[in-house]
């Protein structure tokens, strides 16, 4: 145990070294850690052996966190000035990637229940801005690429949630696992309507008390940094004990802050960029020593061919036809399309609720989950930065050709 835990912390060490040469290269954190996670578990250097509430609670505070973090972070008055593009990826983009993935998982999984198909397509929803860093940070992309992906990264989590819920709650019924005297419509309603009312009111009442605390210089950034903190356990546990759903309330509560406390925020860049890698770079060796084995392990013919259709088809075709009738070229939007990487998010909704769904259902989300997870990796990881030089490359010879094309007109 301590042998394995040393590795990885001197993994961590190498890494955080070579961080910002890595980032320009095929190799990176998610790969790196995910990878670390599994060869531990191989090796037998750490047992996670039963720990499952040990694995669900880090996932937990994991997701509570990122939600929170991702969403303090979006600027809604600046979304609304932007171009169309993040909005259409956000608003149709989503639904199209869901509908879609329905279908082709019919094909994969003819025997699951329509909830499950919709459930499990809408899981593979959500992309990982940290997976596209590469892609996010390589300035050869226009800015508009850039921001796009890092915006639709960053709400996507959040707007797929109550679907995801709502389709979970369906299979929980399904499956038996949920008994209650209500109807699944009014449990539906009441968790995503009282957690978008917790949301708000407490994300706005702590920003109006922290912009007083700073305006009366009570506190300080690094004290103001663990506030968030709390903040975060306090939209999620308050949700739950209401009847609302802990998640939704913690992305409100961030979106709602954020905007009460924009241009006053910079603990929480400061957060997300330091102690915030920490916590994804930890969830993802978790995933790799406890639920990749088990995953790699069921892995099977059906279950590949959706992840590479849902990497390949499913996103690249929402994207593209979300983006129909704006300026964006073919080659911008097919480009889009492709750098949708499944990470955390995937993986933490997944294992998350298949807590409340019993049997063969929920073991089966967690197999497909964790697979498109460490495929995805791979695949945008090492796909990522050369890519995205190409296509900057690509792109600025058109723009090139247009200007000329045009002067020739003139």
């Amino acid at each position: 145990m301590e042998i394995g835990l040393l590795i990885i912390l001197f993994s961590v060490i190498t890494y955080a070294m070579l961080a910002k040469r890595l980032s320009t290269t095929i190799l990176t954190a998610p790969m790196v850690f995910l990878g670390m996670g599994y060869l531990m578990s191989q090796s037998g250097m750490i047992h996670i052996g039963d720990a499952h509430e040990t694995v669900y609670l880090i996932a937990e505070i994991s997701l509570v966190v990122l939600l929170f973090l991702d969403a303090s972070q979006i600027n809604l008055r600046r979304l609304k000035k932007q171009r169309s593009w993040p909005l259409r990826m956000l608003l149709i983009g989503i639904p199209l990637s869901i509908l879609i993935g329905t279908g082709f998982a019919y094909l994969f999984f003819p025997h699951w229940s329509w909830a499950m198909l919709a459930l499990i397509a809408a899981i593979l929803a959500p992309t990982d801005a940290a997976l596209g860093q590469a892609v996010v940070s390589n300035e050869s992309v226009p800015i508009n690429e850039r921001q796009s992906l890092s915006v639709e990264s960053g709400l996507n989590d959040g707007l797929a949630l109550p679907v995801i819920l709502f389709f979970a709650s369906l299979v929980a019924m399904e499956t038996g696992s949920q008994v209650s005297d209500i109807s699944w419509l009014m449990f539906g309603f009441t968790q995503i309507f009282v957690g978008i009312l917790v949301g708000v009111g407490i994300g706005w009442m702590s920003g109006r008390l922290f912009l007083f605390s700073e305006s009366k210089e009570t506190s300080s950034s690094i004290y103001e940094g663990i506030g968030v903190l709390a903040l975060t356990g306090i939209s999620y546990i308050m949700a739950s004990l209401l009847g609302g759903n802990g998640f939704i309330s913690a992305f409100v509560a961030g979106l709602a802050f954020g905007n009460i406390v924009k241009g006053h925020c910079r603990f929480i860049y400061q957060f997300t960029e330091s102690e915030g890698q920490i916590l994804i770079w930890s969830s993802f060796v978790i995933i790799g020593l406890g639920l990749l084995p088990t995953a790699i392990e069921h892995l099977s013919l059906p279950v590949v061919g959706y992840i590479i259709v849902s990497i390949f088809i499913v996103r690249p075709l929402a994207i593209y036809l979300s983006l129909l009738g704006t300026k964006s070229k073919t080659l911008t939007r097919l480009f889009m399309g492709f750098f949708g990487p499944r990470g955390l998010a995937t993986a933490l909704f997944a294992l998350i609720i298949s807590k409340d769904i019993l049997g063969e259902y929920g073991h089966s989300i967690i197999i497909v989950a964790i697979n498109a997870v460490w495929i995805s990796t791979l695949i945008h990881g090492i796909a990522a930065a050369p890519m995205a030089e190409w296509y900057g490359t690509k792109i600025k010879k058109l723009k090139i050709k247009a200007r000329e094309s045009a002067k020739l007109r003139k």
